[in-house]
């Protein structure tokens, strides 16, 4: 790790997908961002929204129109193919094998820097609620941060027990809506803004009284 580096730095990312002959853009994602040290950071938002094209862009799965994605000091995409996922690591919900888009001779392609994964992104796991599996999740994210490793945790949120699993686990949180991205620094803040609200719908907790 670069001395003095964030973990991560998303750097005025951007990518979008384009089609016929026109090339006419159809989806476009913007993000910039950074997390100095070890998080857990909850990730929410409508199903194609672009969270999984952020989490692929962040592991260097998917290649970005521009902007740069950088772990501890060294950016994703200048490192080998092989070697990625020893900065950044994708669970996805199917266990999709992510293939690298190859557009350069990995020789030439800088060495991991990390034996093993800095970054942690979980996309949409299914959580068993019997045999106290939920907890030993949760136990494991918070051992992935103790050890200095930051982890995303993205969840399509259909049950109560999911804000809850958010609430309990997440420091910091990222709404993904149309390809734009909402910051929020605590659960409180993100549950409080109307795009949020309009997302969950029922789910949404009440807000707190306003003071007198």
């Amino acid at each position: 790790m670069t001395m003095g580096a964030p973990l991560l730095h998303v750097d005025r990312l951007a990518k979008q997908y384009r089609r016929g002959v026109r090339r006419e853009v159809t989806f476009s994602l913007e993000a910039d961002f950074t997390i100095d040290g070890p998080s857990v950071v909850g990730v929410m938002g409508p199903n194609g929204s672009g969270k999984t094209t952020l989490f692929e862009l962040i592991t260097g799965s998917n290649v970005p129109s521009s902007g740069r994605v950088v772990v501890a000091g060294q950016d994703i995409h200048a490192v080998r193919y092989g070697e990625r996922d020893r900065v950044a690591i994708h669970y996805h919900q199917s266990y999709q094998v992510r293939r690298f888009r190859r557009t350069r001779p990995e020789a030439t392609m800088e060495r991991a820097r990390s034996d093993s994964p800095r970054i942690h992104l979980f996309d949409e796991p299914q959580f068993n609620t019997q045999d106290g599996y939920i907890g030993f999740m949760l136990d494991f994210f918070r051992k992935l941060r103790a050890d200095g490793r930051l982890v995303f945790l993205c969840l399509h949120p259909n049950e109560p027990y999911h804000l809850q699993i958010l609430r309990e686990s997440c420091e910091r949180f990222l709404f993904v809506n149309q390809g734009r991205l909402m910051q929020a620094a605590s659960f409180e803040a993100l549950v409080a803004d109307p795009g949020v609200r309009n997302y969950l719908g029922v789910l949404a907790p009440p807000l707190p009284a306003p003071s007198t």
